[in-house]
């Protein structure tokens, strides 16, 4: 049986090495989807020229809470620049 929480439950933390998506970018002649890890989807996406960065969609195989009451299991263009700053050292 599962407990329901309420109040100030902390989210879990980003779990880096899930499967990510990174898509709508360009790889030869076919925007074809490069599914990695997490951690280095984002990486390769802050490589993409600023065009590309716009038009790529990052889909992830669980959410992520980058604010606890939001949780997100796809980022669009800038937005996943919001996981560049909580990416690990």
């Amino acid at each position: 049986m599962a407990e329901a929480t309420w109040g100030e439950a902390t989210p879990p933390p980003i779990d880096w090495k899930m499967s990510a998506s990174l898509e709508n970018v360009p790889r030869g002649d076919a925007a074809v989807p490069e599914v990695t890890s997490l951690e280095t989807a984002v990486r390769a996406w802050q490589d993409l020229d600023p065009a590309m960065r716009a038009d790529a969609v990052l889909k992830l195989e669980r959410p992520v809470w980058l604010i606890p009451e939001m949780p997100l299991d796809r980022f669009e263009g800038d937005g996943i620049g919001d996981l560049v700053r909580v990416l690990p050292a």
